[in-house]
């Protein structure tokens, strides 16, 4: 039985998209999980903004069969003010077809964040990245305190989902990425114990 984590984040300067690589691995370490790498477009202020079908770099962009196929969800974004970017909210805001669906119930998801600054809305940002996820009836995870790595980091880390603080450390630290990593394993493992009940 094979399982498929969906990682959809959006990243404009690659720190999200590097803690999005080290949750891949971590789904990856779990025999029969696949990690499904997805981004989204950027958005613009002033006009309707149309992105070419596949992106020049980096992961596709994500679609909504992505979504309706996946096993377990992983959401991600930078912090701006507190909440998610935009061109996540976006896409999420066009997902009324697979809530309808009811595609997403019962399934796992986490959210992970990266921000500039010491207190920038890490958390707030982690807990704006679920309200969707709860409305899609998903089941959210966060990352245990039995997670060693949230008890010692001095950087990016919180229980309600992995997170990077680019401005004191520039890549990310090894508590950040082993804090991916165990979100990614969480994920495929609940999605196989679903999935076999």
């Amino acid at each position: 039985m094979t399982i498929k984590i969906l990682i959809v984040y959006f990243s404009r300067h690659g720190a999200t998209a590097d803690m999005a690589q080290h949750i891949a691995r971590g789904v990856e370490a779990v025999a029969g999980a696949e990690a499904l790498l997805r981004t989204v477009p950027d958005v613009s202020a002033l006009c309707e903004k149309t992105a070419e079908r596949i992106p020049a770099h980096g992961a596709v962009y994500a679609t909504l069969d992505d979504l309706a196929n996946c096993d377990g969800l992983a959401l991600g974004s930078p912090t701006h003010f507190g909440n998610m970017a935009a061109p996540l909210k976006y896409f999420i805001d066009g997902t009324t077809e697979v809530w309808f669906s009811g595609a997403l119930t019962g399934k796992p998801a986490g959210v992970f964040t990266s921000t500039g600054s010491l207190h920038g809305g890490q958390e707030s940002t982690l807990l704006s990245m679920m309200l969707p996820l709860l409305h899609h009836g998903m089941l959210v995870l966060g990352v245990p305190y039995s997670e060693s790595a949230l008890r010692e980091t001095t950087s990016g880390g919180t229980p309600y989902g992995p997170s990077h603080l680019s401005s004191e450390h520039g890549q990310l630290t090894e508590h950040e990425k082993t804090l991916c990593r165990a979100l990614g394993t969480r994920l495929a493992k609940t999605a196989q114990r679903l999935k076999q009940s």
